[in-house]
Formats: structure tokens, C-alpha cells, sequence
């Protein structure tokens, strides 16, 4: 494609609302589109999704392109990522970023094989290098262990975010911003597979990928009987259990709870780590976090070399005397 100019972002509408990714890409996207003397779009694609458009300018779009169709009306990699390919094709972005969510991960690829560029996955910070004015995308390497900088020389220049690595804007209602439809032509034979069935999660408490405050316990832990006083403690704090590998290769946790690369990828605000190693592949699924306290009884455990704080000890002894004084704050 010639003459790509501007930054897009895909835009996810979920449960009725726009995304809290969404609005930290906007937030992403407009510094860059700024810095770069350029328009800021999103993108939206789905059955019913226009009602949303209004939601993007305010948070920061210059435009909206919006693409709808019945056929859209769950995701579908193939109609998806038709729709997101008509849209790249007719807007020319130079810069293209989508959540690093089951959506965005899933599209970016395709569409980059499609489009003839590349796709970076996973990213933690985007700046634009004041030389070139190419895309600078930093990501976790090593299992989270280093960071590394990848330069995309083909446009649009692709690239995923980690949820909660960047800051959306403070919403403005005053902003003014176009919205246009764009036609995708789906044909109903170009997509191969049909959702049968939908289960959803029955969780209690927070989720654990939308919890400010996780509690994660490791083989440290010891058994199924010390994940309850970490259940205690996420009730006092209003956050989330989660656990290591091992733990869940125990049957002390379910695997819906597990942090890590099999796992899941977190980035709360606080990450509490009990008797967890900190392998690299544990890590790489928590090393987005604001705050990482780690305990544990080896010091030289790797999970200290991660840890914004580290108290070395028995956590059966240190945890109880945690949980008096949250309880002593909070009361």
C-alpha cells in the first residue's frame, strides 16, 4: 500500500461497551498520531458496533470507520479479518494497533500475512524513533527476564498491546470527530467455521484478568489448604487468587487460575507472589505488573530478581501478620 499515513486502532465493543483496551490504545494512538503530525482512527467491526463510534471520538478518534454486518455478529477469524483488511486497505494507516486480547492476537497476523508486513505481538511501550518516524515497539523477551525493540520496515507497521501497559485518555465530550461506514461485502461462503455453542465462565469474585490486586501462590504453598488463607487475603483486598504451574499440575488450583505462558497473562496492580520460584515462564505471565512483592523462604529465588519488593521468610508466618494489618487498614 502507498502513501500510508496516520494511526488506526481496532476497537473491541464487549459486553455491550467499549473495551477498557480500546480506550487505552486510543490514549496510545493519539500521542503517536501527535508526535507524528497525523489523524488518529479506530476501527470498529461487528453486527450492531455504530452506537459506539461516539464513544471513540470522545476518547480521543478523529474518525470512526465502522463496518457491520449479520454475518459479524460473533468474532469469526475469517470474517474478521476480511473486514479488517477492507478497512486497512481503504484508510492506509501507517500504524495499526490492536489489544493483545483472543481478538487482537488472533487477527494481527493474519491480517499482516495479508496486508505484506509484519505484526508485533505483545508490546509494553510504542514511541515513535524522532529520526526515521518509525514505530519503536518494545516487548518482554526471555520470559519477561529483558526487553527488546523491534522496528517494522513495511507499513502499516502491526502491533498488539499488553492491556493496562498504556493510559487512556480522560474522556471529553466536547470532542468532535467523523464517522464512516465502510462496506465490507462479506459472503457468507468465504467463512468456514460456525459458533455453535457459547459456555460462560461462572466466577466468583473478581476475574483473574481483571483484578487490580492478584494473590498467586506456588509450590511453596504446600497444598490446597494454603490457598485458603490466600483466598482470606484476596477477600480482604478485593482481588484474585491465581497460581503457579506447579500448583495447578497438583490439583491445588484449578487451571483457570494459572499465571503464566500455558496460562494466563495478567497485569494488575499489585501482584502478590507466595512461594512461587519465579521461572520464566511464570514470570512472563505476570512481569506486566505495576508491583510485584514477592515472598518466599529461598533468597536466592529468581522471583526476587523480578520483585519491585521481597520479603525472604516462612509465609506461613509472615502472611498471617500481612492479613492483621490489612484488616487494621481497613477497618
Amino acid at each position: 500500500m502507498a502513501d500510508n499515513k496516520g494511526v488506526m486502532i481496532l476497537g473491541e465493543v464487549i459486553e455491550g461497551n467499549l473495551s477498557s483496551i480500546s480506550t487505552e490504545l486510543l490514549g496510545c494512538g493519539r500521542k503517536l498520531a501527535d508526535e507524528l503530525g497525523q489523524g488518529l482512527s479506530a476501527l470498529l467491526i461487528g453486527s450492531a458496533v455504530s452506537g459506539w463510534a461516539r464513544e471513540a471520538i470522545t476518547y480521543g478518534a478523529d474518525k470512526v470507520y465502522v463496518v457491520e454486518d449479520p454475518l459479524l455478529g460473533d468474532y469469526q477469524a475469517d470474517s474478521y479479518v476480511l473486514a479488517s483488511e477492507k478497512a486497512a486497505k481503504e484508510v492506509n494507516p501507517s500504524i495499526l494497533l490492536m489489544g493483545q486480547t483472543e481478538v487482537g492476537s488472533d487477527i494481527a497476523a493474519r491480517l499482516a500475512f495479508r496486508l505484506e508486513t509484519a505484526a508485533v505481538l505483545d508490546c509494553v511501550a510504542l514511541e515513535i524513533d524522532p529520526d526515521s518516524k518509525r514505530l519503536l515497539q518494545t516487548k518482554p523477551v526471555y520470559g519477561g527476564n529483558a526487553q527488546a525493540i523491534y522496528v517494522t520496515d513495511t507499513d502499516p507497521q502491526i502491533a498488539t498491546v499488553r492491556a493496562k501497559s498504556m493510559t487512556p485518555l480522560a474522556k471529553d465530550d466536547s470532542r468532535q470527530g467523523e464517522v464512516i461506514n465502510i462496506d465490507a461485502g462479506l459472503d457468507a461462503s468465504a467463512i468456514r467455521t460456525r459458533i455453535l455453542d457459547k459456555v460462560k465462565e461462572e466466577v466468583e469474585g473478581v476475574k483473574l484478568e481483571d483484578a487490580t490486586v492478584i494473590i498467586t501462590g506456588g509450590r511453596g504453598i504446600g497444598g490446597e489448604e494454603g490457598f485458603k488463607q490466600l483466598e482470606e487475603l484476596a477477600r480482604l483486598m478485593k482481588g484474585a487468587v491465581g497460581a503457579s504451574r506447579p500448583a495447578c499440575d497438583n490439583g491445588w488450583m484449578p487451571d483457570k487460575a494459572q499465571v503464566g505462558l500455558t496460562g494466563k497473562i495478567v497485569t494488575p496492580d499489585l501482584y502478590i507472589a507466595v512461594g512461587v520460584s519465579g521461572a520464566s515462564q511464570h514470570m512472563a505471565g505476570c512481569s506486566g505488573s505495576k508491583t510485584i512483592v514477592a515472598i518466599n523462604k529461598d533468597s536466592e529465588a529468581n522471583i526476587f530478581r523480578m520483585a519491585h519488593y521481597g520479603v525472604v521468610g516462612d509465609w506461613k508466618k509472615i502472611l498471617p501478620a500481612f492479613k492483621e494489618k490489612i484488616k487494621e487498614l481497613i477497618s
